[in-house]
């Protein structure tokens, strides 16, 4: 699908429900054309019904060696190459770390860090060369607090987290910036699905006494990815309500 010229193409990995979802929905809403992946044809095809014609679903999946190749051939051929990229696609797979398996901790790692990493490899050559480029990669209170039984998530996303900075500092003069949004405790499906004391228990955590939302999520991201902030780089914006203070 073409794109006219004076719209910008957007990227977001992990866009078929969740924070994900919100983000592209937000970035299509301020008229960027939004490519958002998922790892299974249904989550594509639920992407592209989201956007509405604002954007398209595409594959992507951190357990296929070409998956990340594969997609932007395709965007380069389609609606073009990001001006934007939102490394957002991630994965769980919790336990104390004397029952982790080492298939649990590569998987975490694969999809949370070293897709990223790949991604914004791919999308660096077309930005570089356009002089401009935006990257925000999703990250996690957990990054900084720790959380007992995720210490293969905690890591990943620590380590994305230096990534940001470190791509940051090599990108700078091209005009690319490169952040990270950390978020605390979103609701989503899966607090969703917490009884009324386990609720109560993460909420007595957060100092604003609230579980924060995928659209205020979004809305750090797109703030990110706007002129307002041309002048960041290598940083990590917390979205938690007060349950981390930098």
């Amino acid at each position: 699908m073409s794109v006219p010229e004076d719209r910008r193409v957007a990227l977001v990995t992990g866009a078929s429900r969740g924070i994900g979802a919100a983000i592209a929905a937000h970035l299509a809403a301020e008229g960027w054309y939004v490519v958002g992946t998922a790892t299974a044809a249904a989550g594509v095809e639920r992407i592209g019904t989201m956007l509405d014609g604002k954007g398209e679903g595409a594959v992507l999946d951190s357990s296929v060696p070409d998956s990340v190749d594969a997609l932007f051939k395709a965007m380069t051929a389609g609606p073009g190459a990001p001006a934007a990229v939102v490394n957002n696609a991630g994965m769980t797979r919790d336990n104390l770390l004397l029952r982790l398996d080492v298939e649990d901790m590569d998987a975490v790692l694969q999809a949370n860090l070293v897709l990223a990493m790949r991604v914004a490899k791919a999308a660096l050559r077309p930005m570089m060369k356009a002089r401009f480029g935006r990257i925000v990669n999703l990250s996690s209170v957990v990054a900084r607090n720790g959380n007992p039984g995720q210490s293969n998530y905690a890591a990943s996303k620590a380590g994305l987290e230096g990534f940001t900075r470190a791509l940051a500092l090599e990108v700078a003069s091209r005009n690319i910036t490169v952040n990270a949004v950390a978020p605390g405790f979103i609701e989503t499906d899966m607090t969703g699905a917490l009884n009324d004391d386990q609720q109560q228990q993460l909420l007595d955590r957060i100092p604003l006494a609230r579980m924060g939302s995928a659209a205020e999520v979004a809305a750090a991201v797109a703030f990110l990815l706007g002129e307002g902030a041309a002048y960041i780089t290598g940083e990590t914006l917390h979205v938690n309500g007060g349950l981390r203070l930098d």
